[in-house]
């Protein structure tokens, strides 16, 4: 995984006095992924439940049927896969309050994207840095807000950019040494990404090229296909229990779309426009620093000298950064918005990778080659957003801008209202240049590490802005958390989607007010619609005697609670 390019031979360390060497390495690691984790938990600390709906309801839902608690119908929408759900199952070992669990959820999280820092550290190491070098840059690339941001929600990203850095730097292992329990680590760890999002399946896909490509011995390259099959044959059979539970009317099937995209002319022209601005974003998410990255991949690629399995390497990063662009974009739909044709978080698993092979590179190269390496990552940049805004075009100002999908170019533009394509590519070239200039001062690891993190930092603080107090929220539903809850059929599906997490104790059913029939024995809660300018007590004209009405509202919509006389 040394991808770098026209390197100077790294400075060595200097030996203590003493002449013993100081086991510091450790103890600064540690320290370090401690900090992380309080960075992380620091950002999260007003979280209490979810609002990225209906994905992390989705997941959170999974996670309490994977704990043994109730369910929920989640028919019609994208299958949310069982593999993040059952690292967060644990949670609710330890609480059923929703509350509490989503705290626990926001701790895992925060781990699992602490773990970036010395994963991130093994692999500047690759890069060719120094240990005194690597530290720095490490600890500034794993708050990039692409691994940072998305920590504070209960989504799949706040663990996928661990999962791809620590998979590359297994098969980075066995194609140096060749070794049976490398190829079966990297193996187990792409397989469970694969169970996690379907991401993963393209990382799978470009796991077993590149296995067989290394040619590593029988044995290695057995054991790890072996693995690898072994982990996705789990992985499907879980999420097809998964599936089956909460999905009794079948997910929501992208296959159409898909088939479309790749057999039409107007479908490829989607999906690679959709493709350019995900690379283009991946660039601006990370400071212009994943530009060089892919400009020094793709030299150790076409490089006649390079190493064979440095050459799988650099296939293999690539592959998984163009494949998840393009798959991505040839499955979505038009939903009308901005995110269609420039969209961040499917290549945000990539981006600590990416930044760190720029990183590295800048911090080596030669003046010259920095040059030219800083113009390829324009020219790459000012290409992509070409692209998008030509395919776009009025579509940019016309469709919805929404601006969860694009924090990083909000604070680098400050504009949280549309997409300033031109804006956020200049910002970003701004910094990688001042990047190239900190490279080629006195201490250069130092001072690029210290500069990523404070804009890092600062990238946090605009996005997540004045932390509000940290507050329970009040319950949903009117009286105790006990009896069963049923939803009218024609209620929105926001609402019903909000109500299925903080009603932690059952299942909510289906239920008919329109059919004039009592809800059945047990049933304490009946939500309904309730129309702009229609009182509560209207909103059921045929609710049995001695039911009372309880107005509420989510999203702009608002709902009635009906709660039963014998229910407290």
């Amino acid at each position: 995984m040394a991808f770098v390019i026209d390197v100077r031979p790294s400075e060595p360390s200097a030996p203590p006095r003493d002449g013993r060497r100081r086991p510091a390495l450790p103890w600064l690691l540690v320290f370090g992924f401690l900090a992380q984790v309080s960075i992380r938990l620091w950002f999260a600390r007003g979280r209490t439940g979810p609002v990225a709906n209906p994905d992390e309801t989705g997941y959170l839902v999974a996670a309490r049927w994977l704990a043994g608690g109730p369910g929920g119908d989640l028919s019609g929408f994208t299958f949310y896969q069982g593999g993040y759900p059952l690292l967060l199952a644990p949670a609710y070992w330890f609480s059923h309050d929703p509350v509490t669990v989503y705290t626990i959820v926001m701790a895992i999280n925060a781990v699992a994207g602490a773990a970036l820092f010395p994963l991130g550290y093994a692999a500047a190491r690759r890069f060719g840095l120094g240990p005194r070098a690597a530290l720095p840059v490490s600890f500034g690339a794993a708050l990039l807000p692409a691994s940072t941001f998305f920590g504070a929600f209960a989504l799949t990203d706040a663990v996928l950019p661990t999962l791809v850095l620590g998979w590359l730097l297994a098969l980075d292992r066995f194609a140096r040494r060749g070794r049976v329990p490398d190829a079966v680590l990297a193996s187990l760890v792409v397989a469970y990404a694969s169970a996690v999002h379907t991401r993963g399946a393209v990382l799978l896909a470009v796991h077993l090229a590149a296995l067989i490509a290394l040619r590593k011995g029988q044995r290695g390259t057995v054991a790890g296909l072996a693995a690898a099959a072994a982990g996705y044959a789990l992985g499907a059979a879980g999420n097809a229990l998964l599936r089956d539970a909460l999905y009794p009317g079948g997910a929501r099937d992208l296959g159409g779309i898909l088939t479309d995209r790749l057999t039409t002319a107007d479908g490829q022209a989607w999906a690679l426009s959709g493709a350019a601005g995900q690379l283009w974003y991946l660039i601006v998410s990370t400071w212009g620093l994943a530009g060089i990255g892919l400009v020094a991949v793709a030299a150790v690629l076409v490089r006649r000298r390079t190493p064979f399995a440095e050459r799988v390497m650099a296939a293999a990063a690539l592959a998984a950064v163009c494949g998840i662009a393009y798959a991505a974009s040839a499955a979505l739909p038009d939903e009308h918005r901005v995110g269609n044709f420039a969209y961040g978080r499917y290549l945000a698993c990539t981006a600590t990778v990416f930044a760190l092979a720029g990183a590295a590179a800048l911090l080596q190269a030669r003046p010259r080659t920095t040059a030219g390496a800083a113009g390829g990552a324009g020219v790459l940049l000012a290409g992509t957003a070409l692209w998008v805004h030509g395919y776009a075009g009025e579509r940019l100002r016309t469709h919805a801008f929404i601006g969860f999908d694009f924090p990083e170019v909000t604070f680098l533009t400050r504009d949280r209202a549309a997409l300033d394509l031109a804006g956020a590519s200049l910002a970003a070239g701004a910094l990688l240049v001042a990047f190239a200039v900190l490279a080629r001062l006195p201490r250069p690891a130092v001072l690029a590490g210290l500069a990523l993190a404070a804009t890092n930092a600062a990238a946090l603080v605009f996005l997540f802005g004045p932390s509000p107090e940290r507050a329970r929220p009040a319950p949903p539903l009117p009286g105790p958390a006990a009896g069963g809850v049923v939803a009218d059929r024609s209620l929105h599906w926001a609402v019903k989607v909000r109500l299925r997490y903080p009603v932690w104790w059952t299942d909510i059913g289906s239920f008919d007010v329109r059919s004039g029939r009592p809800p059945a024995p047990g049933v304490c809660t009946v939500v309904v619609p309730r129309p702009d300018g229609t009182a509560p007590g209207d909103t059921w004209p045929a609710h049995p005697p001695g039911w009372r009405p309880h107005p509420g509202a989510a999203y702009g919509i608002g709902w009635t609670s009906w709660r039963g006389p014998s229910c407290g």
